[in-house]
């Protein structure tokens, strides 16, 4: 555990081998926590892999699970920092950073301040943090798509907030006094969640989210950054993409991704001239695609001597 700015302490572990190549996982969310198979992405006797989990969930205190935990200090400038102590902690000069989802948008912000730390970028799922993005996911934009399971997550509504800012309302519903009311909204806005990831759509909620604590956490935390727009400033990562122009980068994107279409990893890759765009055809969100994963083996080895 790390203790950062804040009194927050953050999990982190180390996997493969001492003496290989550092890279760090930044995982999606916001608020997903690491998971087993992001080590399975890596050869272990070429790497040495950082993973840990940002702020308020996984194996992070104090957990947004828990009522009580504020979310003041949870915010995009804090995780960066995070990483940034993180990587000081460890003594590591530079390293590669894979991120995913939320993932590649924190794992770019963090590029954009600290260039000289990373040798590569390895995205997936790719978004960038514009007002366009989170619209299209949280504010209706993609519900044309899913217009029975939108419905449903506005219904899940006290009647009087239906017809407003839906994360607004979340984040309200989810800080009731009432463990009930509480859970109940959690659950609802985790099936909405478990709707886009694969292609075709899977029913019913994912199993990550039949863990109570796990579904609270992460609807806090997903409704905090959306309400915010994640602080990052419409438009400002590929505006600022000039600043990683000197790392290679490898983007990989299933072509029937809902959460994060498509163009969003084009409109980066036509701003970040040393980008490869891997597109996969057949392929949703979801990482564990045999494609997307198998697209990240190639992409994380192609850089292991590099």
């Amino acid at each position: 555990m790390l203790e950062v700015a804040g009194g927050d302490r953050i999990y982190w572990e180390l996997c493969g081998n001492p003496k290989g190549k550092p890279a760090v996982v930044v995982h999606g969310g916001p608020g997903s926590g690491c998971q087993p198979w992001h080590r399975q992405l890596f050869d272990p006797r070429a790497y040495h892999v950082v993973l840990f989990d940002q702020r308020g969930c996984g194996r992070s205190l104090p957990h947004a699970g828990l009522p009580g935990t504020s979310l003041a200090l949870n915010t995009t400038a804090n995780l960066i920092a995070d990483m940034e102590l993180l990587r000081q902690h460890l003594q590591i000069e530079r390293w590669l950073v894979l991120g995913g989802s939320w993932g590649s948008a924190l794992a770019l912000a963090y590029a954009e301040l600290f260039a000289e730390r990373v040798s590569e970028l390895v995205l997936f799922g790719i978004t960038t943090g514009r007002q366009e993005e989170f619209d299209w996911l949280f504010r209706g934009g993609i519900g044309r798509f899913f217009p029975e399971e939108w419905q449903r997550l506005r219904d899940a509504l006290p009647e009087r907030d239906r017809d407003g800012d839906i994360v607004a309302a979340y984040c309200r519903v989810l800080e009731h006094p009432d463990a009930s009311v509480r859970d109940a909204a959690a659950l609802a806005w985790c099936h909405w969640e478990s709707v886009t990831p694969n292609w075709p759509p899977v029913p019913g909620l994912a199993r990550r989210f039949r863990d109570r604590e796990f579904a609270l956490a992460f609807a806090r935390i997903v409704t905090h950054y959306v309400r915010h727009n994640a602080w990052l400033g419409d438009g400002r990562i590929l505006h600022d993409a000039a600043r990683i122009a000197d790392i290679r980068g490898i983007l990989v994107n299933g072509r029937f991704d809902f959460q994060a279409p498509i163009a969003n990893a084009w409109a980066l890759h036509r701003r970040w001239p040393r980008s490869e765009l891997v597109i996969v055809d057949d392929a949703g969100h979801a990482a564990d695609h045999p494609g997307i994963a198998g697209e990240l083996r190639r992409a994380i080895a192609r850089f292991a001597t590099v």
